[in-house]
């Protein structure tokens, strides 16, 4: 007996996307489904490539077809196609999703969670892409070991973003001498960032992680008016002093009617390398809690290691210098988490909009 294929959509119909909270088939993952005999092959078409729960998914499609009369073997390939954010289709029709990454204080390693995440995300395949919007102090230049001048494409009178580590990279820093200081008022901020995120190459890209100064200023207010940003990253510490600066971070996002998506602890324990053992540098628990009462969850937390800081001086970023390093690891389990409260996201507007 040879199975047909709305039999495989039928098995494939009980499976649920744990996040999104509904079937495969009903949410349009399933496609190409072929039957030759006793062998069935489809693609799973996921909202991410870092989908956290990819392996998971792939093998309940599987084993659900699998459980079929008459089938024998299951190919499965695994895609994936981001959602684009439905309010930025017309303002940036190639960027799907605007991600800004800010805190309320310096110094607690926003740019650092920035660089790693994005190139985190591109080593899970998505395309990505990476704005230095720390007009004042554009560190990423650094960070990615980019010295060069970007070219400029005269036939669509744009900026070609330079790359590094598979993200397209853009920066004030890349046209101003790294000694040479930016001294200029709110409103020449504002103009800048508009060509920085306007008058860029950007292509297409799945996520455009914008990288922004500390503080709640000219910077983020101008970012909130020039697009329509998918959401927020608030980044902390775990000293009090961080973390009610970081509080009026995600405050300033809420009141611009940007989502906060979650907030990152940095710095958060020392993995000792002889023994691996976990040593708490700060007060343990309280991000978690305070951002948890305002509904904001937690994305992840980052070790302290020397690792990360020489890294980021070399222009050798820990999630490619040191990929199985116990901080490599949690920006990896931190975009991979990012990633999924996005799609999660879309996923609601779009069915808020079909309601």
């Amino acid at each position: 007996m040879t199975v047909t294929e709305e039999q495989v959509l039928q098995a494939l119909s009980q499976v649920r996307d744990p996040e999104l909270g509904r079937d495969l088939v009903s949410l349009g993952m399933v496609r190409n489904i072929e039957v030759d005999g006793d062998e069935v092959s489809f693609e799973l078409v996921l909202t991410t490539p870092a989908c956290p729960l990819r392996e998971q998914l792939a093998e309940m499609a599987k084993q659900s077809v699998a459980q079929l009369p008459g089938v024998a073997k299951v190919n499965v390939k695994v895609t994936a196609e981001v959602t684009q954010s439905l309010p930025l289709k017309s303002v940036l029709p190639g960027v799907k999703n605007i991600i800004a990454v800010g805190s309320g204080k310096g110094g607690v390693g926003k740019t650092t969670v920035a660089v790693n995440l994005a190139i985190a995300l591109a080593q899970m395949g998505a395309k990505v892409g990476l704005l230095d919007a720390d007009i004042y102090g554009p560190n990423i230049p650094r960070m990615l070991g980019l010295r060069q001048v970007p070219d400029f494409d005269e036939k669509e009178q744009k900026i070609v973003p330079l790359q590094a580590w598979s993200i397209k990279v853009m920066s004030l820093g890349f046209l101003v001498g790294e000694d040479q200081p930016v001294i200029w008022r709110g409103p020449i901020l504002a103009r800048a960032l508009q060509q920085l995120i306007f008058d860029v190459a950007w292509g297409d890209l799945d996520y455009l992680l914008v990288d922004l100064p500390p503080g709640t200023g000219d910077v983020q207010l101008s970012l909130a008016q020039l697009v329509p940003v998918t959401g927020a990253v608030i980044v902390t510490t775990p000293q009090d002093v961080a973390l009610y600066d970081s509080l009026k971070g995600a405050t300033t996002f809420e009141r611009l009617n940007v989502p906060v998506l979650g907030v990152i602890e940095n710095m958060s324990y020392f993995v000792c390398p002889h023994c691996g053992k976990e040593t708490s540098i700060f007060r343990q628990g309280a991000v978690e809690v305070e951002f948890s009462q305002r509904g904001i969850p937690l994305l992840g937390s980052i070790p302290l290691s020397p690792e990360v800081c020489e890294g980021g001086d070399l222009g050798l970023p820990i999630v490619a210098s040191f990929p199985n390093s116990p901080a490599a690891e949690a920006f990896q389990k931190i975009a991979k988490q990012l990633a999924a409260t996005v799609s999660v996201k879309s996923y609601s507007e779009i069915s808020g909009n079909r309601a």
